[in-house]
């Protein structure tokens, strides 16, 4: 299907990406710009980046700056737009005010559209009436077929005035959408409606459309909160002579409650998971399965693998539901398979803001970074599964106090492992572990009985890499004094 539409369209496939600067990326947000990006670049074609900061009082540079960001942390460039221009700009509405006048003209002059004289206070009053009397408020077209005489004189007084479409009062305005198929509305359902307001600002409906048309886009991929929309935006289409884009509106985020996903779900902003410590390459992921499938078996996919096989075909109607642990196993995974040097890159500043600027020498730094590794979710678990490497002194967890005290015998343990390693000519992997099953063989335990006191001993807690990788990588002094506080700590509680 989508082939054939893009034939249809008789030229390269153009999506855009168009978000409004009155806050920060949204999960949702970040989706839509994914699935677009994705479409493009499987089909050839050209990503737009457009800012829609016409809403002078909530739009806000630092906004923008974070949203550019956001893009780039999650790998989508685009083709055209902010910072990198391009041959249908500018890209920012703000700067496009000309061009939307200039059709809001032809309109006018095609009788498309007209003047409407009602003030903001009329409209309340007429909606508040309408409420009373539990009816369905909708503009009643008062100033629809006024005298060119009488706009002219009114004009002319200056009285303030919108310019609203005219709608059909016959009829349907249906269009084919490549995910809800079939959408179709009739004309009497819909009002009149603004397309320049009375202060010279353009509304969303009609901004959208001028700068789609402007910019060639071919395929409008969207959330579905605006198929109500899209009506509207068709017949600007037809009332300027110009064909509409292709359709195709994706299902809406929720939270597990399945309500609209927002703050008290949890972040829902691109950079607070940033901050947070997850991977670009995990938000992408598990964001293009919110809501599409390529093979129910498969949940993990290079961006490679995304552009060969996402389908606007695989994309599901129903709602995706956002679930938080679910994205942490994926970056979890992500993090276990990635490059030794860039985990040292994103660990090193969550480390140095705990434990100072020279903690740790590189290439110690990176054998404890090896043995941690596969236990990390997001990055800050660093911290807290590397601590006792750098702490002179350890805290026992209460889990680990129960190991320590919990064995009759673990004084006479740890005591006959503090004497056995004192006496190692090298403090290896292979020499701890042959100490351990000699020391083991002659007490007749199991290894499991010296090792738990041992491990809570030496990092403060019951779970841990391979003991013996921990010993090696602390040191035989360290190892040694740990042992000797641990005795101590049993003596001084039983």
């Amino acid at each position: 299907m989508e082939a054939s539409l893009k034939e249809n369209h008789n030229n390269t496939v153009r999506v855009r990406f168009a978000p409004s600067p009155t806050g920060y990326l949204h999960l949702g947000g970040a989706r839509t710009a994914l699935y677009n990006w994705l479409f493009a670049r499987g089909q050839g074609g050209s990503f737009i980046l457009r800012i829609e900061d016409t809403d002078l009082k909530r739009s806000e540079e630092g906004f923008t700056q974070q949203i550019l960001a956001d893009m780039k942390w999650l790998g989508l460039d685009w083709d055209e737009g902010p910072e990198k221009g391009g041959a249908y700009g500018p890209y920012f509405q703000s700067e496009r005010k000309e061009g939307y006048d200039r059709y809001c003209q032809d309109l006018l002059a095609s009788g498309k559209a007209y003047y409407c004289f009602c003030s903001p206070e009329e409209l309340e009053a007429r909606r508040e009436e309408a409420e009373k009397a539990k009816a369905v408020y909708g503009y009643d077209g008062r100033c629809r077929d006024l005298s060119r005489d009488e706009v002219q004189r009114r004009l002319a007084a200056g009285d303030p005035a919108a310019i609203r479409f005219r709608v059909p009062v016959e009829g349907y305005t249906g269009f084919k959408d490549l995910i809800r198929k079939k959408v179709s509305v009739k004309n009497s359902e819909m009002d009149d409606f603004i397309i320049l307001r009375s202060d010279g600002t353009p509304t969303y409906n009609f901004t959208v459309v001028i700068d789609d048309l402007e910019m060639k886009i071919t395929h409008v991929i969207r959330g579905d909160d605006h198929i109500s929309n899209t009506p509207k935006q068709i017949l600007l289409y037809q009332g300027l002579g110009e064909s509409p884009p292709v359709y195709a509106h994706i299902p809406m985020i929720l939270g597990a409650d399945g309500q609209r996903l927002s703050k008290r779900h949890g972040a829902t902003a691109v950079s607070a998971y940033r901050e947070m410590g997850y991977l670009p390459e995990a938000m992408i992921n598990y964001l293009a399965l919110l809501g599409w499938a390529f093979d129910d078996k498969q949940t993990l996919f290079t961006v490679s693998d995304l552009i060969e096989k996402f389908s606007l075909n695989g994309v599901s109607k129903k709602a995706a539901i956002f679930d938080p642990q679910k994205l942490t196993w994926m970056n979890g995974v992500y993090l276990r398979d990635i490059d030794p040097d860039r985990l040292l890159d994103l660990s090193r500043p969550y480390l140095e803001e705990r434990f100072g600027a020279h903690f740790a020498e590189e290439s110690h730094l990176r054998n404890v970074l090896a043995v941690v590794q596969a236990r990390m979710k997001i990055l800050p678990d660093v911290v807290d599964l590397t601590s006792y490497f750098w702490e002179d002194e350890i805290t026992y967890a209460p889990e680990a106090k129960e190991k320590l005290m919990e064995d009759p015998n673990g004084i006479n343990i740890l005591s006959a492992l503090q004497e056995r390693f004192s006496m190692l000519k090298f403090f290896t992997h292979e020499a701890l572990e042959s100490a351990c099953a000699e020391l083991v063989s002659e007490m007749g335990i199991k290894f499991g009985v010296l090792a738990h006191p041992l491990r809570a001993a030496v990092t403060g807690r019951t779970a841990s890499p391979g003991i013996f990788e921990i010993l090696v990588l602390l040191g035989r002094e360290k190892v040694l004094r740990r042992i000797e506080n641990a005795i101590r700590f049993i003596k001084e509680n039983k």
